[in-house]
Protein backbone atom coordinates (compact mmCIF):
# COMPACT_ATOMS: atom_id res chain seq x y z
CA UNK A 1 0.00 0.00 0.00
CA UNK A 2 1.65 3.27 -0.82
CA UNK A 3 1.92 5.78 1.91
CA UNK A 4 0.06 8.63 2.28
CA UNK A 5 1.00 11.68 -0.23
CA UNK A 6 2.94 14.84 2.14
CA UNK A 7 1.16 17.95 1.37
CA UNK A 8 3.48 21.11 0.28
CA UNK A 9 2.73 24.79 0.59
CA UNK A 10 3.51 26.45 -2.51
CA UNK A 11 2.84 30.35 -3.51
CA UNK A 12 1.47 29.96 -7.10
CA UNK A 13 3.81 31.92 -9.31
CA UNK A 14 6.16 29.94 -12.07
CA UNK A 15 9.05 30.51 -9.66
CA UNK A 16 7.32 29.45 -6.50
CA UNK A 17 6.06 26.08 -8.35
CA UNK A 18 9.88 25.24 -9.39
CA UNK A 19 11.61 25.80 -6.14
CA UNK A 20 8.74 23.61 -4.69
CA UNK A 21 8.96 20.86 -6.86
CA UNK A 22 12.85 20.36 -6.29
CA UNK A 23 12.28 20.45 -2.66
CA UNK A 24 9.43 17.97 -2.82
CA UNK A 25 11.52 16.13 -5.49
CA UNK A 26 14.36 15.98 -2.60
CA UNK A 27 12.00 14.97 0.27
CA UNK A 28 10.02 12.10 -1.73
CA UNK A 29 13.77 10.51 -1.83
CA UNK A 30 14.18 11.07 1.88
CA UNK A 31 11.09 9.84 2.93
CA UNK A 32 10.30 7.44 0.54
CA UNK A 33 6.64 8.83 0.35
CA UNK A 34 4.79 10.83 -2.82
CA UNK A 35 4.68 15.15 -2.21
CA UNK A 36 1.83 16.52 -3.15
CA UNK A 37 1.77 20.82 -3.99
CA UNK A 38 -0.75 22.51 -2.55
CA UNK A 39 -0.94 25.72 -4.20
CA UNK A 40 -1.51 28.94 -1.96
CA UNK A 41 -2.32 32.66 -3.23
CA UNK A 42 -0.58 34.88 -0.50
CA UNK A 43 -1.21 38.70 -0.39
CA UNK A 44 1.75 39.91 -1.99
CA UNK A 45 0.08 38.08 -4.94
CA UNK A 46 -2.74 39.56 -5.40
CA UNK A 47 -2.03 43.21 -4.00
CA UNK A 48 -0.94 45.51 -6.78
CA UNK A 49 1.33 48.15 -4.48
CA UNK A 50 4.83 47.88 -4.78
CA UNK A 51 6.24 46.08 -1.84
CA UNK A 52 7.51 49.08 -0.39
CA UNK A 53 3.86 50.04 0.21
CA UNK A 54 2.08 47.03 1.17
CA UNK A 55 5.61 46.77 3.90
CA UNK A 56 6.78 43.64 2.36
CA UNK A 57 7.22 41.91 5.96
CA UNK A 58 5.16 38.62 5.81
CA UNK A 59 3.32 39.26 2.82
CA UNK A 60 4.54 36.12 1.07
CA UNK A 61 4.26 33.92 3.73
CA UNK A 62 1.43 34.55 5.66
CA UNK A 63 -1.42 32.76 3.96
CA UNK A 64 1.21 29.75 3.81
CA UNK A 65 1.58 29.60 7.58
CA UNK A 66 -1.81 30.25 8.28
CA UNK A 67 -2.83 26.95 6.34
CA UNK A 68 0.27 25.02 8.30
CA UNK A 69 -1.26 25.96 11.51
CA UNK A 70 -4.75 24.72 10.02
CA UNK A 71 -3.33 21.09 9.48
CA UNK A 72 -4.07 21.68 5.27
CA UNK A 73 -0.30 21.23 4.77
CA UNK A 74 2.62 19.33 6.30
CA UNK A 75 5.10 21.89 5.32
CA UNK A 76 5.51 24.70 3.16
CA UNK A 77 8.54 26.35 1.31
CA UNK A 78 9.31 30.03 1.29
CA UNK A 79 11.72 32.01 -0.69
CA UNK A 80 14.19 32.99 2.71
CA UNK A 81 14.58 36.62 1.86
CA UNK A 82 10.46 36.83 1.68
CA UNK A 83 10.60 35.30 5.87
CA UNK A 84 9.74 37.75 8.69
CA UNK A 85 13.34 37.24 11.32
CA UNK A 86 10.96 36.53 14.21
CA UNK A 87 9.91 32.80 14.29
CA UNK A 88 6.38 31.94 14.19
CA UNK A 89 4.94 30.44 17.36
CA UNK A 90 3.72 26.73 16.54
CA UNK A 91 6.43 26.60 13.60
CA UNK A 92 9.90 25.48 12.80
CA UNK A 93 12.21 25.93 10.30
CA UNK A 94 13.15 22.22 10.09
CA UNK A 95 15.50 22.73 6.81
CA UNK A 96 17.73 25.53 4.96
CA UNK A 97 18.81 23.86 1.67
CA UNK A 98 22.07 24.65 0.27
CA UNK A 99 22.00 27.91 -1.37
CA UNK A 100 21.69 29.06 -4.93
CA UNK A 101 24.17 31.78 -6.39
CA UNK A 102 22.87 34.99 -4.09
CA UNK A 103 24.16 37.92 -6.25
CA UNK A 104 21.77 40.56 -8.25
CA UNK A 105 21.60 40.07 -12.23
CA UNK A 106 21.09 42.67 -15.15
CA UNK A 107 18.96 41.99 -17.87
CA UNK A 108 19.57 44.33 -20.17
CA UNK A 109 18.69 45.33 -24.17
CA UNK A 110 21.65 44.90 -26.48
CA UNK A 111 23.23 42.46 -24.06
CA UNK A 112 24.44 45.29 -22.38
CA UNK A 113 26.26 44.92 -18.78
CA UNK A 114 25.47 47.78 -15.83
CA UNK A 115 29.12 49.78 -16.99
CA UNK A 116 27.64 50.67 -20.39
CA UNK A 117 24.00 50.93 -19.96
CA UNK A 118 23.23 53.98 -22.00
CA UNK A 119 22.99 57.66 -19.96
CA UNK A 120 20.22 58.52 -18.40
CA UNK A 121 19.04 54.63 -18.60
CA UNK A 122 15.78 53.65 -16.95
CA UNK A 123 16.48 50.63 -14.56
CA UNK A 124 13.49 48.58 -13.01
CA UNK A 125 13.55 46.94 -9.81
CA UNK A 126 10.88 46.44 -6.53
CA UNK A 127 13.95 46.55 -3.84
CA UNK A 128 14.46 49.91 -2.33
CA UNK A 129 17.36 48.24 -1.77
CA UNK A 130 18.71 47.58 -4.75
CA UNK A 131 17.41 51.44 -5.58
CA UNK A 132 20.03 52.83 -2.95
CA UNK A 133 22.76 50.72 -4.34
CA UNK A 134 22.46 51.59 -8.26
CA UNK A 135 22.29 55.04 -7.17
CA UNK A 136 25.06 54.99 -4.96
CA UNK A 137 27.05 53.07 -7.93
CA UNK A 138 25.69 55.86 -10.40
CA UNK A 139 26.99 58.72 -8.44
CA UNK A 140 30.00 57.01 -7.52
CA UNK A 141 31.25 56.67 -11.22
CA UNK A 142 29.02 60.00 -12.71
CA UNK A 143 26.93 58.13 -14.09
CA UNK A 144 23.27 59.31 -14.76
CA UNK A 145 20.17 56.37 -14.00
CA UNK A 146 16.58 56.39 -13.23
CA UNK A 147 15.20 53.38 -10.82
CA UNK A 148 12.02 52.42 -11.77
CA UNK A 149 9.77 51.04 -9.52
CA UNK A 150 8.39 47.73 -10.66
CA UNK A 151 6.11 44.18 -9.31
CA UNK A 152 5.31 41.65 -11.22
CA UNK A 153 6.59 37.80 -12.14
CA UNK A 154 9.66 37.22 -13.84
CA UNK A 155 7.97 37.34 -17.36
CA UNK A 156 6.02 41.14 -16.98
CA UNK A 157 9.67 42.33 -15.51
CA UNK A 158 12.28 41.22 -18.13
CA UNK A 159 8.87 41.81 -20.66
CA UNK A 160 9.28 45.25 -19.66
CA UNK A 161 12.55 45.63 -21.38
CA UNK A 162 11.79 43.62 -24.51
CA UNK A 163 9.32 46.20 -24.81
CA UNK A 164 11.69 49.05 -24.76
CA UNK A 165 9.79 50.43 -21.58
CA UNK A 166 12.96 49.91 -19.15
CA UNK A 167 16.54 49.84 -20.61
CA UNK A 168 17.64 47.01 -17.88
CA UNK A 169 16.03 45.24 -15.08
CA UNK A 170 17.72 43.78 -11.76
CA UNK A 171 16.38 40.35 -11.19
CA UNK A 172 18.08 37.28 -8.59
CA UNK A 173 20.37 35.21 -9.84
CA UNK A 174 18.68 32.45 -8.16
CA UNK A 175 14.64 33.12 -9.03
CA UNK A 176 16.26 33.05 -13.21
CA UNK A 177 18.24 29.90 -12.68
CA UNK A 178 15.40 28.19 -11.01
CA UNK A 179 13.02 28.68 -13.94
CA UNK A 180 15.29 27.83 -16.25
CA UNK A 181 16.26 31.35 -17.61
CA UNK A 182 19.70 32.24 -16.50
CA UNK A 183 20.89 32.59 -19.83
CA UNK A 184 19.11 35.77 -20.21
CA UNK A 185 21.24 37.65 -18.10
CA UNK A 186 23.51 40.23 -19.79
CA UNK A 187 25.43 41.01 -16.10
CA UNK A 188 26.33 39.12 -12.83
CA UNK A 189 26.50 41.85 -10.33
CA UNK A 190 29.43 41.96 -7.85
CA UNK A 191 28.48 42.06 -4.22
CA UNK A 192 30.65 44.95 -3.76
CA UNK A 193 28.23 46.70 -6.25
CA UNK A 194 24.73 45.70 -5.01
CA UNK A 195 25.29 43.43 -1.41
CA UNK A 196 22.01 41.62 -1.59
CA UNK A 197 18.88 40.87 0.22
CA UNK A 198 19.45 38.61 3.43
CA UNK A 199 18.34 35.16 3.01
CA UNK A 200 18.35 35.93 -1.17
CA UNK A 201 19.20 32.71 -2.80
CA UNK A 202 18.23 30.64 0.21
CA UNK A 203 14.68 28.84 0.77
CA UNK A 204 12.98 27.98 3.97
CA UNK A 205 11.19 24.82 4.67
CA UNK A 206 8.79 24.97 7.06
CA UNK A 207 6.84 22.68 9.15
CA UNK A 208 4.71 22.37 12.64
CA UNK A 209 7.17 22.44 15.54
CA UNK A 210 5.12 19.69 16.98
CA UNK A 211 5.51 17.20 13.47
CA UNK A 212 8.96 15.62 15.05
CA UNK A 213 8.63 12.67 12.64
CA UNK A 214 8.74 15.16 9.97
CA UNK A 215 11.50 17.69 11.41
CA UNK A 216 13.74 14.95 11.21
CA UNK A 217 13.00 14.02 7.55
CA UNK A 218 13.17 17.53 6.68
CA UNK A 219 16.45 17.74 8.65
CA UNK A 220 17.78 15.70 5.67
CA UNK A 221 18.06 18.76 3.44
CA UNK A 222 19.62 21.12 5.72
CA UNK A 223 23.05 22.60 4.49
CA UNK A 224 25.05 23.85 7.98
CA UNK A 225 27.28 26.61 6.08
CA UNK A 226 24.18 27.88 4.54
CA UNK A 227 22.49 27.85 7.60
CA UNK A 228 24.76 29.67 9.92
CA UNK A 229 25.35 32.05 6.84
CA UNK A 230 21.25 33.26 6.43
CA UNK A 231 21.08 32.96 10.42
CA UNK A 232 23.46 35.83 10.64
CA UNK A 233 21.92 37.84 7.91
CA UNK A 234 18.79 37.41 9.44
CA UNK A 235 20.18 38.23 12.95
CA UNK A 236 21.58 41.86 10.80
CA UNK A 237 18.20 42.73 10.04
CA UNK A 238 16.50 41.85 12.87
CA UNK A 239 18.66 44.15 15.08
CA UNK A 240 18.52 46.67 13.02
CA UNK A 241 14.00 46.50 13.06
CA UNK A 242 13.96 46.80 9.53
CA UNK A 243 11.68 44.56 7.61
CA UNK A 244 11.99 43.06 4.46
CA UNK A 245 11.33 45.73 1.67
CA UNK A 246 14.15 48.14 3.98
CA UNK A 247 16.79 48.94 2.22
CA UNK A 248 19.44 46.47 4.01
CA UNK A 249 21.15 44.24 2.27
CA UNK A 250 23.61 41.87 3.70
CA UNK A 251 25.76 38.91 2.75
CA UNK A 252 27.65 36.04 5.18
CA UNK A 253 30.47 33.93 2.94
CA UNK A 254 33.28 31.34 3.97
CA UNK A 255 36.33 32.47 3.63
CA UNK A 256 38.12 28.83 2.95
CA UNK A 257 42.27 28.22 1.62
CA UNK A 258 41.61 25.36 -0.94
CA UNK A 259 39.59 22.49 1.22
CA UNK A 260 40.29 24.45 4.01
CA UNK A 261 37.25 27.10 5.66
CA UNK A 262 39.16 29.61 7.26
CA UNK A 263 36.90 31.98 8.75
CA UNK A 264 33.45 33.35 7.90
CA UNK A 265 32.86 37.18 6.95
CA UNK A 266 29.34 39.24 7.07
CA UNK A 267 28.81 42.41 4.77
CA UNK A 268 25.95 44.96 5.71
CA UNK A 269 24.59 47.71 3.54
CA UNK A 270 21.78 50.59 4.07
CA UNK A 271 21.24 53.72 2.39
CA UNK A 272 18.83 55.85 1.30
CA UNK A 273 17.25 55.07 -1.92
CA UNK A 274 18.53 58.23 -3.82
CA UNK A 275 21.96 57.11 -3.10
CA UNK A 276 23.04 59.71 -0.99
CA UNK A 277 24.29 58.26 2.17
CA UNK A 278 25.39 54.78 2.45
CA UNK A 279 26.18 52.52 5.64
CA UNK A 280 28.68 49.87 4.52
CA UNK A 281 30.59 47.72 6.89
CA UNK A 282 31.63 44.09 7.53
CA UNK A 283 32.77 41.69 10.48
CA UNK A 284 34.81 38.75 10.17
CA UNK A 285 35.40 36.40 12.16
CA UNK A 286 35.35 31.99 12.84
CA UNK A 287 32.67 30.28 11.60
CA UNK A 288 29.69 30.35 13.99
CA UNK A 289 29.17 26.70 15.15
CA UNK A 290 25.86 27.34 17.20
CA UNK A 291 23.17 29.14 15.93
CA UNK A 292 23.19 31.45 18.75
CA UNK A 293 27.03 32.74 17.95
CA UNK A 294 25.61 33.20 13.89
CA UNK A 295 22.90 35.40 15.67
CA UNK A 296 25.52 37.45 17.85
CA UNK A 297 27.67 37.43 15.05
CA UNK A 298 24.82 39.84 13.12
CA UNK A 299 23.99 41.57 16.17
CA UNK A 300 27.50 42.95 16.51
CA UNK A 301 27.47 44.30 12.78
CA UNK A 302 24.40 45.76 13.11
CA UNK A 303 25.12 47.35 16.68
CA UNK A 304 28.77 49.08 14.23
CA UNK A 305 25.95 50.11 11.69
CA UNK A 306 23.59 51.75 13.86
CA UNK A 307 26.76 53.54 15.60
CA UNK A 308 27.39 54.77 12.40
CA UNK A 309 24.01 56.21 11.46
CA UNK A 310 22.42 53.33 9.93
CA UNK A 311 18.42 53.73 11.53
CA UNK A 312 18.32 57.47 9.88
CA UNK A 313 18.60 55.51 6.46
CA UNK A 314 15.92 53.53 6.71
CA UNK A 315 12.66 55.33 7.19
CA UNK A 316 10.04 53.41 8.99
CA UNK A 317 11.55 50.88 11.15
CA UNK A 318 9.89 47.75 11.66
CA UNK A 319 8.60 46.15 15.20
Amino acid sequence: MTEKALRLGTRRSKLAMAQSGQVADAVSQVTGRPVELVEITTYGDTSREHLAQIGGTGVFVAALRDALLRGEVDFAVHSLKDLPTAQHEGLVVAAVPEREDPRDVVVARDTRKLTDLPDAARIGTGAPRRMAQLNAYARAHGVEIETVPIRGNVDTRIGYVRSGELDAVVLAAAGLNRVGRIDEVTDFLSVDTVLPAPGQGALAVECAADNASLIAALAELDDPFTRVAVTAERSLLAALEAGCSAPVGALADILADGQTVKEMRLRGVVGTTDGSTLVQLSTTGPVPETHEAALALGRELATEMLAQGAAGLMGERAH
